[in-house]
């Protein structure tokens, strides 16, 4: 009857969905609470002690020259992403914006590590694994789905402000690409020289270190140059918890309608966004070739 009662009011009333979600992450809040506050208080001292006391102790015209000679040789010797990467760096020191760029190329390098670490294993899972699969790709679906704007909500719940939930939504929001181009890329695999590894008495993981994920390689490479790319896109976001770096500027600008400031800055996230997609792509036509 209580039940009854129950499914009677939800009909007339409405389901609490949002009280019964506030509920949950309360709950799973104070119950893994031994979890999140260690990860807020470490991580973010981490982050900070890589930013301030690692990259902006290098000075800037070391750091740009270092970077120039990396795109040269990653990218097959190629002098127009080493001069571009050249250029474009001594144009954001030049503005003034260099300690916001250090923290934001902080923020889009450890989101991406995570989202690597944690995304290949799972699209390793998802290969092997057809029930595995079949549960996993909805969520990727609804991790893709979900605007971005909704990932600061437990990122905020979780870890407060800061770089932090800046590095945990850009996280949610960035796995799914090498998730999925880690399984595709298994996938695609001949399926004759699987069997012919088999063949010679290759064991599963053998199979799959010196078989499986180097015939792979490249659409791995692809999945992790779209995560980069997407933990990129979200510095402007995730600047409105708190998260440093030029996103700030951006959003900063965007709030006072200065349109010159969010230009230049914007024009940095942009120069960013090319280097590293750039040499991404030259490591993996590197490696194709």
């Amino acid at each position: 009857m209580k039940m009854f009662n129950t499914l009677k009011e939800w009909f007339t009333e409405g389901i609490p969905l949002a009280e019964g979600t506030e509920a949950f992450v309360d709950w799973v809040k104070e119950t893994f609470s031994f979890i999140f506050n260690p990860i807020k208080e470490h991580f973010g001292t981490f982050m900070e002690w890589v930013s301030e006391d690692i990259l902006m102790v290098i000075p800037p015209f070391i750091l740009i020259l270092v970077l120039a000679i990396i795109a040269f040789f990653v990218s097959g010797k190629r002098w127009g992403i080493t001069a571009f990467t050249l250029i474009g760096l001594w144009l954001i020191h030049n503005q003034g914006y260099w300690e916001q760029l250090m923290s934001t190329i902080t923020l889009v390098l450890l989101a991406s590590i995570l989202s690597v670490i944690i995304g290949v294993p799972i699209g390793i899972l998802m290969s092997k694994s057809k029930t595995a699969e079949a549960i996993i790709k909805p969520i990727l679906d609804f991790m893709q789905t979900m605007p971005a704007f909704v990932y600061l909500i437990p990122a905020v719940a979780f870890f407060g402000i800061g770089m932090v939930p800046g590095v945990f939504a850009s996280l949610i929001f960035a796995t799914p690409p090498t998730v999925r181009f880690t399984n595709l890329g298994i996938r695609q695999v001949s399926k004759e020289l699987v069997e012919a590894s088999e063949a010679f008495g290759s064991t599963g993981a053998q199979k799959l270190f010196k078989v499986e994920l180097p015939m792979a390689k490249a659409t791995i490479m692809a999945g992790i140059n779209q995560t980069i790319m997407l933990s990129l896109s979200m510095v402007v976001i995730a600047s409105m918890i708190g998260a440093p770096g030029l996103g700030r500027e951006v959003l900063s600008s965007l709030q006072r309608s200065n349109v010159g400031t969010g230009f230049v800055a914007g024009i940095g996230i942009v120069i960013l966004a090319i280097i590293m997609d750039r040499i991404t792509q030259s490591m993996n036509s590197k490696q194709n070739n």
